[in-house]
């Protein structure tokens, strides 16, 4: 396996002052997301060249001096704001953080939905269970729960997964679509978007969206909303139940973002059942983000970083898998992955599986 991430000599102050920006890095946090939410960026931004001091960036906004100087010093200590002669300007981070969706998504996403809980990731990781989630309700996974989170938790949540999602989903439509399939069923539809961008794009396909009830009341929203109810139904299934069964005769299996909510074990009890659904013509596809398989050092930045939500907040046993963990699911489960692709949306991998 190769490494992730690149290893450098550094000199010894620079990794000290590395480890002090860890130490502080909720703090910075915290600080970055008020510069943005309370205005300062914006403002700044609507400065241009020139830039603001300090009591003009106040006036603008509608702080005190004490609030607004305080949160730009720590702006300028990451590097997100620039004070040239006394005059307050955006830098190309600052920039990013304020305009770029990504950024956006991971920040809301780790402010609204984890950061409290990550307080717990200790005992998380101790216990095997979702410490953090009691923060939100007394479930056991964050998963029955979705639909109950706090207005912005379940919202940040939302945005975070159909961020990377949809992106993917354009990429990976022609590709699963290719062949005109006129069933699929889709395990772990969650709120429909796949399902319904497939009955979008083809005009014969079926699709019958299989998850928890919880999901599948928001899926039958969309899907009405869509006008697509004559061909998406959606099949009330907790995957993990004992005796559990699937029903046959579909030409494609989709599971998208689907295996990294659960454990390995689990992964491969899942894929079998799957499996004895399948027969020589239906196709499983996989579609995941995959820490080994991202173009740049930052996307695998933030995928094992994400892991730590799936440790504290949402089950306390799955995470990001690289492509080796998949592909030995797959052959455990008695499938064969026949062809992949890389690259889709920002950053997923697709694996096309059939029985061996």
């Amino acid at each position: 396996m190769q490494p992730l991430f690149k290893l450098e000599n550094k000199p010894a102050i620079d990794a000290l002052y590395d480890a002090q920006r860890l130490a502080f890095a909720p703090i910075v946090f915290q600080a970055i997301r008020a510069l943005r939410d309370l205005g300062v960026l914006r403002a700044l931004q609507d400065a241009g060249e020139g830039g603001l001091s300090v009591d003009e960036v106040a006036g603008t906004v509608g702080l005190a001096e004490y609030g607004v100087r305080v949160l730009l010093e720590s702006g300028m200590s990451a590097g997100v704001v620039a004070c040239p002669n006394g005059r307050h300007t955006l830098t190309k981070t600052g920039f990013l953080v304020l305009n770029d969706p990504m950024t956006r998504a991971n920040m809301d996403y780790n402010h609204y939905l984890c950061y409290q809980g990550l307080y717990y990731l200790d005992e998380a990781i101790k216990s095997g269970k979702p410490s953090g989630l009691k923060t939100f309700g007394e479930w056991d996974t964050i998963y029955p729960g979705l639909t109950k989170l706090p207005s912005d938790a379940r919202e940040s949540w939302f945005t975070f997964n159909h961020f990377y999602s949809d992106r993917a989903f354009r990429d990976a439509l022609p590709l699963v679509l290719s062949d005109q399939p006129m069933r699929l069923l889709d395990i772990g539809g969650n709120t429909g978007r796949w399902a319904i961008a497939c009955a979008e794009f083809s005009s014969q396909v079926s699709v019958t969206i299989a998850d928890l009830p919880g999901q599948l009341a928001v899926a039958r929203e969309a899907v009405a909303e869509a006008s697509l109810t004559d061909r998406i139904s959606c099949l009330e299934v907790d995957m993990l139940e004992p005796g559990v069964s699937l029903p046959g005769g579909y030409d494609v299996i989709w599971m998208s973002q689907f295996l990294d909510c659960f454990g390995p074990e689990d992964i491969i009890r899942l894929l079998a059942l799957a499996a004895r659904s399948l027969d020589q013509h239906t196709r499983l596809y996989i579609l995941e983000p995959l820490c080994d398989r991202q173009q740049h050092e930052m996307g695998a930045y933030c995928l094992v970083n994400t892991s730590l939500y799936f440790t504290c907040m949402a089950n306390g046993k799955s995470r990001m898998y690289h492509s080796e963990d998949l592909h030995q699911f797959v052959q455990r489960a008695g499938l064969t992955v026949v062809q992949e692709w890389d690259d889709l949306g920002i950053c997923h991998t697709l694996l096309d599986c059939r029985k061996i």
